[in-house]
């Protein structure tokens, strides 16, 4: 058996594996790899025209339109991979746009060079057009492993291509960085690309947000150009992408506008390290969702999937998403992001011959995060909100930033449970918790939340906990050190609050840690001496890392015992 337990229990919807059995496997050398990206040249910069009327009445929508059958484009036409395909070429100089003839060089399917002055652009057209009319877009290598535009055409979406034409500059003896610099879109090729997408969608209606498939290079174009104008962007779709050194910082206005990306790439591949993993983790920090499928084995080539069936859901379902309102709780004025977690799966794809690491949103459940400031608070309190909310609203009340990795309150959201990140300034204020207390409680939620905290910030959940006793349903502390900034009596001297409103205690300790000593054996001494109920999970032979217990279960079940009123918990070491 390949696959692991962990990996079957996938608790979201998870792309299928390819059920057939080709592989074309090929480890590009760098040098190759570098020829692979040709240099084209510009001239002076041009404006956009103003985009035609699209020649829709405006009692029209565009999923009744779309349902009447395909949009009919002007000027002859080929085939492509069954379907027909329309050529255009743009003046560089006016940006206008005319219907091209191709040659029957092109009859395969494949695209000649531009002539000078012009840039090439395609339009391929499905039998019968989705609602919406939705379309993907690809900037460069046309004709390249295109099964997930050929899949993407059955699946009623039109297929577009515009060349690029980028800065003129030599790209003898760089380093990779200065390479994909060199190799990034100009200002003139964002304003072409501008041209295109007024076209599309002025003259002949297309939707919108297209969906971008960049490989290699493109992925740098991709990139530039979605976060140029993140709110005309669906979803994008990178494989083994390069991306501008520039471009990384450009990537939070993508993550704001909630622009969904899937990441394909080798275990081989250069871009991996330098590029894939970093555009991942800058993405995810932003709250921005982004997975990844990362092929054991390959290099840079062969890009794309031999069964195109993930990549292909992936679009139709970015495109086809639609987010709800925010709860009343988040106000007016707040930041919507995406938490999820990190985990790997391995899973077996037969397509591709190999495994292929998976994770994100795609592989893992999704939730919201909502950022806002209660009036009365200085800083911002955090709400993460599960998918279905749990009977009587349940909540954690934590300290410090939920991180990828926080088993437990993943499993927590998963059955139903908010989790509240409490607002902390230069200092952490009793009152302010408050506030966001009375706040919450007024909306709806449970009078008694679950308090959590790790390290130093279980001191202070302790702090606020046991100024509230009556307000508390259970204490859960990682590694905690029983110490209160503010607090005029320190928290491992004042239990007795927390004993007399019977709140139950659990800790979940390396054996090494420093603080496991005098912080959680001592409060379990003193807790027991006062009749209290707690419970100490010490992970034998660790130290301070990991926080999370391994296994989230008894701690998960612990919590939903304790927020289900008439539970107890008993006195227990394991």
């Amino acid at each position: 058996m390949k696959k692991m337990s962990r990996e079957q229990n996938n608790r979201n919807t998870e792309l299928s594996s390819p059920g057939r059995r080709t592989l074309v496997k090929g480890i590009a050398a760098m040098g190759a790899w570098v020829a692979a990206f040709p240099l084209l040249t510009n001239t002076a910069e041009a404006q956009v025209p103003p985009a035609p009327d699209s020649g829709i009445s405006s009692g029209s929508s565009r999923a009744e339109v779309a349902l009447q059958g395909p949009l009919v484009f002007q000027g002859d036409k080929i085939d492509w991979h069954g379907f027909d395909r329309y050529d255009f070429v743009m003046d560089m100089q006016t940006l206008a746009i005319t219907p091209f003839k191709s040659p029957p060089s092109e009859q395969s399917g494949d695209l000649g060079n531009s002539d000078k002055g012009h840039l090439r652009c395609v339009v391929v057209v499905p039998k019968q057009a989705a609602p919406g009319n939705p379309w993907s877009w690809r900037g460069v290598y046309w004709n390249h492993q295109p099964q997930a535009e050929v899949e993407l055409l059955k699946r009623g979406f039109y297929i577009t291509y515009i060349s690029v034409d980028p800065k003129p500059r030599s790209s003898t003896e760089l380093t990779m960085d200065e390479l994909m610099d060199e190799l990034g879109m100009s200002s003139r090729a964002l304003t072409e690309w501008d041209a295109w997408y007024a076209y599309l969608t002025g003259q002949y209606g297309l939707s919108k947000k297209p969906a971008f498939i960049g490989m290699s290079r493109g992925g740098i174009f991709e990139y530039r150009w979605g976060s140029a104008n993140p709110d005309k962007v669906s979803c994008i779709y990178a494989d083994n992408p390069g991306m501008e050194r520039e471009g990384f910082e450009r990537l939070v206005d993508l993550a704001r506008a909630d622009v969904p990306i899937l990441q394909i790439c080798g275990t081989i591949d250069p871009m991996l390290g330098q590029y894939t993993s970093a555009i991942e983790a800058i993405y995810q920090q932003f709250g921005g969702r982004i997975s990844m499928m990362v092929k054991e084995g390959y290099a840079h080539h062969p890009h794309s999937l031999r069964n195109p069936k993930p990549i292909a859901d992936f679009i139709e379902q970015s495109v086809q998403a639609v987010r709800g309102p925010a709860p009343a709780f988040a106000g007016d004025k707040f930041k919507r992001t995406s938490y999820y977690s990190s985990e790997n799966f391995y899973r077996d794809y037969p397509d591709e011959d190999t495994y292929i690491t998976c994770r994100g949103p795609q592989f893992s459940p999704c939730y919201d995060r909502y950022d806002f400031s209660v009036k009365g608070t200085p800083m911002t309190t955090s709400v993460i909100v599960p998918t279905t909310v749990a009977l009587g609203t349940p909540w954690v009340y934590r300290a410090g930033f939920v991180f990828p990795g926080a088993k437990v309150d993943q499993e927590l959201l998963a059955k139903g449970f908010h989790i509240v990140t409490g607002p902390v300034g230069v200092d952490f204020v009793v009152k302010d918790w408050d506030t966001v207390y009375e706040y919450l409680t007024g909306h709806g939620f449970s009078k008694k939340p679950a308090m959590e905290g790790a390290g130093g910030g279980a001191g202070e959940v302790y702090a606020w906990a046991i100024e509230n006793p009556d307000k508390v349903s259970c204490v859960y502390a990682e590694n905690p050190r029983m110490h209160s900034a503010l607090a005029k009596t320190q928290p491992l001297d004042n239990l007795a609050p927390l004993t007399r409103a019977n709140v139950p205690l659990l800790h979940v300790c390396g054996s090494m840690d420093p603080w496991f000593k005098d912080n959680t054996l001592e409060v379990e001494r003193r807790y027991k001496k006062l009749g209290g109920k707690i419970e100490v999970i010490v992970k034998k032979g660790e130290g301070h890392y990991p926080l999370a217990p391994e296994d989230p279960g008894p701690v998960v079940d612990f919590i939903v015992r304790a927020a289900t009123p008439g539970n107890c918990c008993p006195n227990t070491r394991r």
